[in-house]
């Protein structure tokens, strides 16, 4: 038993496992409604259903992938100074057995979807098998890495236009990378501000000075092809912008005025002028896009 281990309650250990699966990254996962969004279908309530049962396949998967993450990197965690005390697998309040048959029912629903859904597990099985080789390869490849998270977000975006059955617009993809591209090189950043190289192997490859480049060039990117995007397709779309440019300035700020930005969702939920701000793009865009 590891050192850190002690007997456990049955809803101790129910409650290590919800942890395990990671409900407060489920925020990502709302990148899928992107498609819903922006196709105007949001009027439609069997879009609405198809889109947010797409999400729900996605927090599924995302879930399996934390538990196969921990499960290979139990050992680290165990000499990480924090994550051994929060990581539910290396502080032993969730046993391996009991990680696996959760990992086992979360495959098991994923298959039985495929009959409901099957325009969309072919994205969730790309996404499964791109973070299986993150976990054991391409995590420890300096900028492959940054690259593999960034996917994450462009399949999400994928899976919610194949939900919808439309097409993928090749904004929405440039756009999305760029931003997601964005949010892996601070996440970077800041683990390697925080910890150095001591986390992963990959950050000692990495220089401070480097992510900021990338960082910049990502933010740069998103915000031009989005207003490129905006100007040549959607007009109606143009007081959206500056409230894009808004939220990386805020993002920003967070990472380095509050040292945060390890995690963009905790970044996100812990900030309410962050959160309005997408609130508001959200409901301007909506309106924006509203069918005539």
């Amino acid at each position: 038993m590891h050192a850190n281990a002690a007997p456990r309650s049955t809803l101790a250990r129910l409650q290590g496992l919800f942890v395990l699966l990671r409900p407060r990254q489920w925020v990502k996962n709302v990148f899928v409604l992107a498609p819903l969004l922006f196709t105007g279908q949001f009027i439609h309530s069997g879009a609405i259903v198809d889109s947010l049962f797409a999400m729900a396949i996605f927090c599924l998967a995302s879930s399996a992938c934390y538990i196969v993450n921990d499960l290979h990197d139990i050992e680290r965690d165990r000499r990480h100074p924090k994550k051994s005390l929060s990581r539910p697998l290396a502080s032993g309040l969730v046993p391996i057995p009991l990680a696996l048959a959760a990992l086992a029912l979360l495959y098991l629903l994923l298959i039985l979807s495929w009959w409901s859904f099957p325009r969309v597990l072919p994205v969730i099985a790309g996404y499964l098998l791109i973070n299986l080789a993150y976990t054991f390869v391409l995590k420890h490849q300096p900028v492959i890495d940054i690259f593999t998270v960034a996917t994450g977000f462009v399949l999400r975006v994928y899976a919610g236009a194949m939900a919808l059955n439309v097409p993928v617009s090749a904004w929405m993809f440039v756009t999305t990378l760029c931003l997601a591209l964005y949010l892996a090189a601070v996440k970077r950043r800041q683990e390697l501000a925080s910890h150095g190289g001591g986390s992963r192997e990959v950050l000692d490859h990495y220089t401070p000075a480097l992510i900021d480049r990338y960082a910049e060039m990502a933010a740069t990117g998103a915000l031009l092809f989005y207003s490129l995007f905006v100007m040549q397709t959607r007009p109606e779309l143009v007081l959206t912008i500056p409230l894009v440019l808004f939220g990386l300035y805020r993002y920003w700020f967070i990472v380095e005025a509050r040292d945060e930005g390890e995690s963009p969702t905790d970044a996100l939920l812990g900030d309410w002028q962050l959160q309005v701000t997408v609130l508001i793009w959200c409901a301007a865009c909506a309106h924006a896009l509203w069918p005539n």
